[in-house]
């Protein structure tokens, strides 16, 4: 019998609704669905490959401990009580410190795995945590933070209302929009130029982006940050500020006036390889355009000036009207609201070990990973639980995390696949597939372009003797932490809730919640007496946080996990509004426009200017619509076809090095050494280099077939650990410099690639 599923796809932020038909448990079909609110019939390539994920005979299925003959299934009852104890074990010994865990993209996209993490965290009980976010948008969230108050109160581009789209280090088109969650980005932008807009792509490669755009400028990697305080220059010079409704809690106009002074469009010209008068005419438009935005993403935050980068694109949306306004950057109002859920963020409360670098939001920058395990110190990391992470490859220098994590007395990884990481674990514990559980998007509605909710219940019955990644979480936890009543009651109540429950709770206190009867009419009443309670008071957190606060008295109401079960295709809650000013967290309720810790990371970028460049060419990385990171490369959908994973180099920089288009050549940076075949393109700016990031599949002893047979090299065996932004903690990813030279002939191994045209 033919069924049809309704849900999200979960390998993009984009939300885009899909529906699947089965027959038993074959999945015969995975298309569009054309009823889902948020993205009309949107997919992607990506898409079809869950249906890959879920039948890939080389998925784990059953927990695997290491041993001197390879690998060797064992039950789940003896999986979890050796994982406990050897953690508990090493805990006692060196203490709680000693033990590491490293959290990878794909916990973001479960709910699961966001609601009921904090369990195995609090057992672990180590500052020690690393995760995706200081790869990524780190420095994004810092701005959010330092300017917002809290670090998930995420500005995000109202791009079905902007004239004006200004989009820097981004490529949404093939990122199908990141902090941007916009399902269909390709006709979005499509819709601005339609209406009579623009759209303006700055990145040193002419991306698919550039391609829907009216026009492309390049910029030279890493000078993002000089172009930015250029345009500021010149919005204060030629007195182009507008800051709207917010100017009365703006704090730090003239403070940031008086820094961006020294950086006029004529001084950063050279540098940043535009010239001055576009500079200033790109400034012109942007304060002159009613409905525009300026957005950039990770070409601005992955590099050494990540930090300024995001804080400056802020500031110049700001002082244009443009934050907080149709078209410009908005926030939502998510149906999960964890804003309102207490933990506003933290930066600096402790710092790494080795380097002394800052924590932020309770973890340490992953680039500094490695080192913590090799250094001998009083917190060295002897353990590590890995959870959806393959940091070999998505961190910098990754063969040295390589390295390291071989000199573990112990590692655990909660994953699907033998990786290039977790072939160093002694135990992996892999969770139930894409498909065997529950969906409902938890993080991307705080970065969706228009507000919507969606549940989906799972696919296909899990296999009986299975677990999902929150009920290993819980039971590692209570293994740990068995002792104490209250700690046993606890585990009990989340087990008992589940994924489902504890999301169906929060929906139900959230802002489209449940009201009580005549709650409209006593509300205002009591509103106010409410608000004269302590701000963490439960009374008070629980009315202002939920539906029954006055200022959402006309959002949807009602919203529960049964109310989502009985609409399939998802649930509309409306279009995004000016609402900063109900969100604001910061203590004293004004918009900070310039902390002192950005005025005081300015000196950097004075000696940008005053240092010639390093010989060499500059590296950045890339990214494809049919990949994510490297968890999709066993999906022999997504791989086939010509080779992705190729050095674009412009044809003045070919010739200069003697380089002919598809020969291999090597690539030198301080870190390492790869060899790969050139692409000669002049989408690409002279100077600059590029190599996708999330490949490198080639190390011995992975267990995924298909990825390791269009291996690729790894982008961040070039990247190096001791490059990172040194305000944010962020890891330096691009504007790497490195050197390349062709591969005599005579020196390329039979296994080396020299040709990248293959037949589809």
């Amino acid at each position: 019998m033919i069924k049809t599923h309704f849900r999200n796809c979960n390998l993009c932020e984009a939300m885009c609704g899909i529906r699947i038909d089965t027959e038993n448990d074959t999945v015969l079909s995975v298309k569009g669905d054309t009823d889902d609110p948020f993205s009309k019939g949107f997919i992607c390539p990506k898409a079809v490959a869950l249906q890959d994920i879920q039948n890939d005979p080389d998925r784990l299925r059953k927990p695997m401990r290491r041993s001197k003959d390879g690998w060797q299934e064992i039950s789940w009852q003896e999986a979890l009580d050796f994982t406990a104890q050897r953690l508990t074990d090493i805990k006692k010994r060196f203490g709680r410190h000693s033990t590491g865990i490293y959290l990878g993209n794909p916990n973001v996209h479960n709910h699961g795995n966001i609601l009921h993490m904090r369990s195995l965290l609090q057992a672990l009980g180590s500052r020690k945590r690393f995760s995706a976010t200081s790869l990524d948008q780190l420095p994004h969230m810092l701005a959010n933070l330092q300017m917002f108050g809290h670090q998930n109160l995420f500005p995000v581009v109202d791009i079905n209302n902007t004239d004006l789209f200004i989009c820097i280090g981004a490529n949404p088109v093939a990122s199908n929009g990141s902090l941007m969650t916009a399902a269909g980005i390709d006709k979005r932008l499509k819709n601005i130029r339609t209406r009579g807009g623009q759209i303006i792509v700055i990145d040193p490669r002419k991306t698919e982006t550039s391609r829907v755009a009216d026009e492309h400028l390049f910029i030279r990697p890493g000078t993002d940050v000089l172009l930015l305080l250029a345009m500021l220059h010149t919005v204060f010079e030629e007195q182009l500020t507008d800051s709207g409704h917010l100017g009365a809690i703006l704090k730090g106009v003239e403070t940031l006036r008086h820094h961006c002074q020294d950086y006029p469009p004529e001084t950063v010209a050279e540098a940043t390889g535009i010239p001055a008068q576009r500079i200033r005419l790109l400034s012109r438009q942007l304060a002159g355009t009613k409905r525009a935005a300026l957005y950039g993403r990770m070409g601005i935050s992955t590099q050494a000036y990540g930090a300024l980068c995001s804080w400056l694109i802020y500031c110049l949306n700001t002082l244009t009207g443009h934050l907080d306004s149709y078209g410009g950057l908005m926030f939502t109002l998510p149906a999960i609201d964890i804003i309102s859920m207490g933990g506003h963020g933290s930066f600096g409360r402790y710092h790494s070990s080795v380097r002394q670098l800052p924590e932020f939001g309770g973890e340490l920058p992953s680039a500094t990973l490695a080192e913590e395990i090799l250094t001998d110190s009083k917190e060295k990391i002897r353990a590590m639980v890995v959870v959806a992470g393959n940091p070999v490859l998505s961190t910098p220098h990754g063969s040295q995390l390589d390295q390291a994590l071989e000199q573990l007395d112990f590692m655990v990884s909660i994953d699907s696949y033998i990786t290039e990481t977790s072939r160093h674990a002694d135990i992996i514990l892999p969770p139930t597939g894409p498909l065997e559980r529950s969906h409902m998007d938890i993080i991307f509605p705080i970065l969706a372009v228009r507000n919507v909710a969606k549940y989906s219940p799972p696919v296909f019955t899990p296999e009986p003797d299975s677990l999902h990644d929150w009920e290993i979480f819980l039971q590692l936890a209570a293994r740990m932490n068995s002792h104490g009543m209250l700690t046993r009651l606890r585990h009990r109540k989340n087990q008992r809730m589940g994924a489902d429950g504890l999301a169906d709770r929060l929906l139900q206190l959230g802002p489209y919640g449940r009201t009580l009867p005549g709650s409209k009419i006593w509300g205002p009443w009591l509103e106010p007496w409410l608000s004269r309670l302590p701000s963490r008071n439960p009374l008070r957190r629980l009315w202002f946080n939920g539906a029954m606060n006055t200022q959402y008295r006309d959002s949807f109401k009602g919203l529960s996990l049964k109310y989502l079960k009985q609409h399939p295709h998802g649930v509309d809650l409306g279009p995004l509004q000016p609402i900063l000013r109900q969100r604001l967290c910061t203590r004293d309720g004004y918009i900070q426009l310039a902390p002192q810790l950005y005025l005081d990371d300015l000196t950097r970028v004075k000696a940008l200017l005053q240092t010639e460049p390093e010989s060499g060419l500059n590296l950045i990385g890339r990214r494809h619509i049919r990949s994510n990171n490297s968890w999709l490369h066993n999906s022999h959908r997504l791989v086939k076809g010509k080779p992705r994973c190729t050095l674009m180099i412009h044809p003045q920089d070919a010739r200069h090095h003697h380089i002919e288009n598809n020969t291999l050549v090597e690539v030198v940076s301080t870190a390492g050494t790869v060899r790969i075949p050139a692409e000669i393109t002049e989408n690409i700016m002279p100077g600059v280099v590029s190599i996708p990031h999330g490949w490198g599949h080639h190390r011995s002893g992975v267990g995924w077939q298909t990825a390791s047979a269009h291996a690729g090299v790894s982008l961040n065996d070039l990247t190096d650990s001791q490059q990172v932004d040194l305000l944010s903690g962020n890891a330096v990813l691009n504007g790497v410099t490195v050197k390349v030279r062709a591969v005599p002939a005579a020196t390329i191994k039979r296994s080396e690639p020299v040709d990248t045209t293959c037949p589809d």
